[in-house]
């Protein structure tokens, strides 16, 4: 090969070489000598000996021995065999010899580990990430125990409303139960109209807080029996909260299911999630009947029992909830996951995984998080947040090829009311993804050099931007990191999308997708 590349330099080792490679194309070959057969025999002869040369002469056909392809399925490893005739399928793991010489230890431990992998076949998609197993372990404690809580609830409702004693009125039992019913429904409508993008943006964070109000809410029916009079306020509050938690557990299992996908096998992971709910819910309502079971014979500690078990219950519950949450890895950009992202590649020059930036990014069920000094926000000029000249000198300088301006903003925080100073990123009607991702990563830029020398930022924007010498700065750092944030725009794109990330779209909240248009009066 390497003579062929040589001689294709010069005219002369080109005929040379012609001439030397002509005979391997021009000499005449038996039809019977088919290129299958000496690729056939040349994959096989570390296994069953045979000489690739021997195909320069007659060929003697396929040789019976075993084949390169082997087969897992269900636990057991079988390989191809050709006997001389036809294919077989024959088992390799050692199983029939084990069984054959009655080797129960070993026997044994081949059927738990067919009964493993039939279960996990059952239960586990073929293609997931690696972080699934972890996410339904944390699953089947937050259903077992919350099924349990849900039928002790189920039953303390029945008791206040009167089914199962004498004095009870079914009637006004079931306009009871239809009422809460139809004001549960409604409530989750309007839930989810006045949440919709929050579901993307925040997806984690609605999911755990929809969580917990689940988990009160079946507090709220357990003291149903405490106040019989009560019963419809008592049990419309609790399946307000109910409704909203399932309008949110609805619209947030794709996404989650998502995360989990490698090969757009989005319909088996629902498949599968469907049949670990009904398993895991069935082993908690048989916990439940268990525990009934266990104290029938007496009647006063089956009444108390859910006041018992309901703390711990709901703490497992809500346990395996958030620590599920964790290995959620959503590929999907959001400003909080772009942000970081973007941080990231400023300071270590390479694109985070998803797996490490939801490690950063959290739940943050409080928003106990602090911004930082300089927050970036997506959205419009407020102009209660303005600095005057220097939002004016920011919006005449915009011109129609611009997608996109920066500009700095004052606010005051929600908890201590203290001013503050941002950074605010508009953005345009049609400015695309790859807009919003360089107009962030200008920011994130410029955000950078004014924590260099904080403080004289803040004098000169406390001193009511009235030096020149500030605005030119200003103007100054815009252009600079423009041009950083151009520059470095292919190679990024290139890693978040070896990295796994999704840079179709980026998702906002309905304030930051406000957006500007240009008019050139």
């Amino acid at each position: 090969m390497q003579s062929a590349l040589y001689a294709s330099s010069t005219s002369h080792h080109f005929l040379l070489s012609w001439k030397l490679h002509q005979p391997q194309f021009t000499a005449p070959l038996p039809i019977k000598v088919r290129i299958k057969a000496p690729t056939f025999t040349n994959s096989l002869r570390t296994s069953i000996g045979y000489d690739p040369e021997e195909a320069l002469g007659d060929d003697p056909g396929p040789v019976p021995g075993r084949l390169p392809v082997v087969v897992r399925r269900s636990g057991r490893v079988s390989r191809y065999f050709w006997d001389g005739e036809c294919l077989q399928l024959v088992r390799v793991d050692g199983c029939a010899a084990s069984f054959g010489g009655l080797d129960f230890e070993d026997g044994f431990r081949k059927v738990y580990r067919v009964c493993s992998c039939g279960v996990r076949d059952f239960f586990i998609p073929k293609q997931v990430s690696e972080n699934y197993m972890s996410y339904v372990r944390w699953k089947f404690l937050h259903r077992v125990f919350s099924s349990a809580l849900q039928v002790l609830a189920t039953q303390a409702m029945f008791r206040a409303i009167g089914i199962g004693y004498s004095r009870s009125l079914p009637a006004a039992a079931a306009l009871n139960w239809v009422l809460k019913d139809g004001l549960g429904r409604l409530s989750r409508c309007v839930y989810t109209a006045s949440l919709a993008s929050a579901f993307d943006t925040n997806l984690k964070r609605v999911r755990f807080s929809t969580s917990v109000l689940f988990t009160l809410s079946i507090g709220v029916e357990l003291l149903t029996p405490a106040y019989p009079q009560y019963f419809l306020l008592l049990a419309s509050l609790a399946n307000v909260a109910k409704q909203i938690s399932l309008a949110c557990y609805i619209a947030t299992s794709s996404a989650v299911h998502r995360s989990f996908a490698i090969a757009d096998n989005l319909g088996e992971l629902s498949a599968k999630a469907q049949i670990q709910t009904v398993c895991f819910d069935n082993l908690g309502l048989l916990l439940a009947a268990l525990l009934n079971m266990l104290l029938k014979n007496n009647q006063r500690l089956q009444t108390s029992l859910p006041f018992v078990v309901y703390p711990i219950f709901s703490a497992l519950d809500l346990c395996g909830i958030y620590q599920g949450l964790k290995h959620v890895h959503l590929q999907t950009l959001s400003k909080g996951r772009l942000e970081i992202l973007l941080n990231t590649w400023i300071k270590l020059g390479k694109v985070p995984s998803p797996a490490e930036v939801s490690k950063e990014e959290g739940i943050d069920f409080l928003r106990s998080k602090e911004q930082g000094s300089w927050p970036i926000r997506i959205g419009y000029l407020d102009p209660k947040n303005q600095i005057p000249k220097l939002s004016m000198m920011t919006m005449r300088s915009t011109s129609d090829d611009d997608y996109y301006f920066i500009s700095m903003e004052t606010f005051y925080t929600r908890k201590r009311r203290i001013q503050q100073h941002g950074i605010l990123l508009c953005l345009r009607e049609r400015a695309s993804t790859a807009d919003i991702i360089k107009g962030l990563l200008q920011a994130c830029y410029i955000r950078r050099v004014l924590l260099m020398d904080e403080n004289r930022w803040a004098d000169m924007v406390d001193a009511g931007d009235a030096l020149d010498s500030a605005l030119n700065e200003w103007r100054k750092l815009i252009e600079v990191s423009k041009c950083r944030a151009q520059g470095d725009m292919r190679l990024l794109n290139e890693q978040m999308v070896a990295r796994g990330w999704a840079t179709k779209n980026i998702l906002l909240n309905t304030r930051e997708q406000i957006r500007y248009s240009f008019v050139d009066d």
